[in-house]
């Protein structure tokens, strides 16, 4: 017996199986590109993740018999709006939860609904990154588009309606649009009725392990799934990447350092930050919720920096047969903690917490004659960790309790990078024996839902196992609070030119 898990991830799709001990018996990645057809816009194709889906599905099972498949879980990356015709066609590229345009929109619905009533219904302010925004500015920009749509779907919901003909969410993906009601996890009537949107465009909400339909004939056919095979609800990536941690119960928060980097802590009631900073949303386990910090380019950052600037080492690691991040960590590992005085602001693409500024930019400050590349790679990763801190901070302000903290994601793999994130926290980084991100939280979610695991913490207590603990360095601990300090005062200081230096208006 197997329960599967598909993550549709910013970067590409990964599809994992596991058995029920939460051993990982096959998975596949399959990558895709996104587009930047104007600054701050970020988009892809929805049939792209189709497309991926079918081939690493197809590939995992060449290992598992498509009959063992008890259940499938679904997560992705969050707040992407898919626009659906009458026939189920997909109307435009999809709008990313990275994609920034929305500034105005998001102001109009604040000033429309008020603060105080959105507080009240979704818990959290409107962020460009949400959905509600992109809607209404395909309204305002693409009104023909938007009257064709009869269908908005979420990136991952896209999926389970190729592999079912169904449409349904989950109550953590939808936390994220800027139209759910957080606190009794439906749609807001108040949100929908203001913005002149109708209900009948948005799918079914469903608790995380609730079954949301099977897998089609035609499905089937094409992906070799056997037809009949469970869907269960799933979650958003962060939500369901917190399963896979055994986030799901107070005292253990996780860091995540994948494309986006966030500090997850599980939460009894949907509890918010007064300022704003952080998010609140449901979680995966029902009746209860999660607060999150968010950075939108932490391991995204690295990622920059290798692409635009270590093209050597990306040809030196091609040729060793090893990763070119290997060696960018090796050289930062030579470069004494705080790279010499070197600060780098990881807001590549505008920030969340703690500035929701869709403005923000990335910048190096404190250059000199004596540094190199290593300096700056360096100087790259320590820009994470101190964003990353900057959201454990504002969980220790709102009292939440803080026992463990696990950290996940593909930067996670470095030891390098742990170290520095460990150093910055002062605080020991638990790693798990098992770290397949959000498609194995989906899978145990899966797992939930067809009745293998009686609750979702019960899968957690199975199946999650940590391996190892990264001890932070105190001898590192001045030099790292100076360094915070110094990062928290570099984005108010340069906020006004972050604003002169927008062109998306001018």
């Amino acid at each position: 017996m197997h329960l599967m898990g598909i993550d549709i991830g910013t970067t590409g799709t990964r599809t994992l199986v596991v058995d029920l001990s939460g051993r990982l018996v096959a998975s596949a990645v399959e990558t895709y590109g996104l587009s930047t057809p104007r600054p701050l816009w970020s988009e892809q194709d929805p049939g792209d993740w189709w497309t991926a889906t079918i081939r690493t599905i197809r590939i995992v099972l060449e290992t598992v018999p498509a009959e063992s498949i008890q259940a499938i879980g679904l997560s992705g990356q969050m707040h992407g709006l898919v626009l659906l015709d009458e026939q189920g066609v997909v109307l435009r590229p999809a709008i990313l939860w990275n994609d920034q345009r929305t500034s105005e929109q998001c102001e109009w619905i604040t000033r429309r609904v008020g603060r105080d009533a959105l507080m009240m219904e979704t818990c959290n302010p409107v962020l460009t990154g949400f959905t509600a925004g992109k809607i209404l500015w395909v309204r305002d920009h693409e009104r023909t588009v938007f009257d064709r749509a009869r269908r908005i779907l979420l990136p991952k919901d896209y999926v389970r309606f190729k592999l079912s003909g169904g449409f349904a969410t989950d109550v953590s993906d939808a936390s994220g649009t800027s139209l759910f009601n957080v606190h009794r996890r439906r749609w807001s009537d108040i949100l929908l009725s203001s913005l002149a949107l109708e209900p009948a465009l948005f799918p079914e909400v469903l608790e995380s392990s609730g079954l949301s339909g099977a897998v089609s004939k035609e499905a089937a056919e094409i992906t070799g799934l056997k037809p009949g095979t469970r869907i269960v609800a799933g979650a958003g990536d962060q939500a369901a990447g917190a399963v896979g941690a055994g986030v799901v119960q107070r005292g253990i928060v996780s860091v995540s350092l994948g494309t986006s980097g966030v500090v997850f802590a599980h939460a009894e009631s949907p509890a918010t930050d007064p300022l704003l900073r952080t998010h609140t949303f449901c979680h995966a386990v029902p009746d209860k919720w999660h607060l999150m910090g968010v950075m939108l380019s932490a391991g995204g950052s690295l990622r920059w920096w290798r692409d635009a600037l270590c093209g050597e080492e990306v040809a030196a690691a091609r040729q060793r047969g090893t990763d070119a991040y290997e060696l960018i960590a090796a050289s930062a590992a030579k470069v004494p903690a705080g790279a010499e005085g070197l600060l780098f602001l990881p807001y590549l693409t505008g920030e969340r917490t703690p500035h929701a500024d869709p403005l923000a930019r990335g910048a190096f400050v404190g250059l000199t004659l004596r540094t190199g590349k290593a300096h700056m790679a360096r100087a790259v990763m320590e820009g994470v960790a101190y964003a990353l801190n900057d959201s454990l901070s504002i969980l220790k302000d709102l009292h939440v309790p803080i026992e463990e903290i696990r950290i996940t994601g593909g930067g996670a793999r470095s030891s390098v990078w742990r170290q520095m994130i460990a150093d910055v926290f002062q605080r020991p980084l638990v790693s798990l024996a098992v770290d397949e991100g959000p498609a194995w939280g989906a899978a145990l979610l899966a797992g939930t839902g067809c009745g293998a695991y009686p609750s979702v913490p019960d899968a957690c207590r199975r199946c999650v196992r940590t391996a190892g603990v990264t001890e932070p360095n105190r001898a590192h601990a001045g030099v790292y609070q100076h360094g915070c300090q110094r990062f928290r005062e570099l984005y108010p200081n340069l906020k006004e030119d972050f604003a002169a230096a927008d062109l998306s208006r001018k």
